[in-house]
């Protein structure tokens, strides 16, 4: 079958293959946890901090003051104030997964990014070793500054 863009879950989506669709799922699942625990100890920590923090600030008691019921307040004025910062270092840690989405190929033994970098290292083909750095490279610059728009828009607070 025609592989238009090298990804098997948006090859399935652009063909509307359910079969297809469902086996790139299933063969996502533990790649993408191993990926998400390399991180949610940290966003836990930092939501936590954060969500605490705010719990105790003024807006907060003076939005209890009010007699608004606990979860609203928990949902309306403390979470999203304690969903700044994880956002902001959701985009620092692009970088991270990356890094770590090259090293799960080589695990699951998924022939991608990873095998190709890894070939080109071993031939000395530098020009795709250089390529595969700058579209990295390019794109956790894309992803920090659409986070710090994201960031600005949200909270208006926020200057550059």
């Amino acid at each position: 079958p025609e592989q238009p863009t090298g990804f098997y879950l948006i090859n399935a989506l652009l063909a509307g293959d359910g079969t297809a669709l469902l086996a790139s799922l299933r063969l996502l699942a533990l790649p993408a946890f191993t990926l998400g625990l390399l991180l949610s100890g940290i966003f836990e920590k930092v939501l936590r901090l954060n969500l605490r923090r705010a719990l105790r600030s003024d807006y907060v008691e003076a939005a209890r003051s009010r007699g608004l019921r606990e979860w609203r307040i928990i949902t309306r004025h403390a979470l999203p104030n304690a969903l700044l910062p994880v956002l902001t270092l959701g985009g620092i840690t692009v970088a991270s997964l990356i890094g770590g989405a090259l090293l799960i190929e080589v695990t699951f033994s998924w022939p991608g990014v990873a095998l190709r970098l890894q070939q080109a290292i071993s031939q000395r083909d530098y020009p795709v070793v250089q390529g595969v750095v700058v579209v990295v490279a390019a794109l956790v610059v894309a992803v920090t500054v659409v986070v710090d728009v994201v960031v600005a828009w949200i909270d208006p607070r926020v200057r550059f």
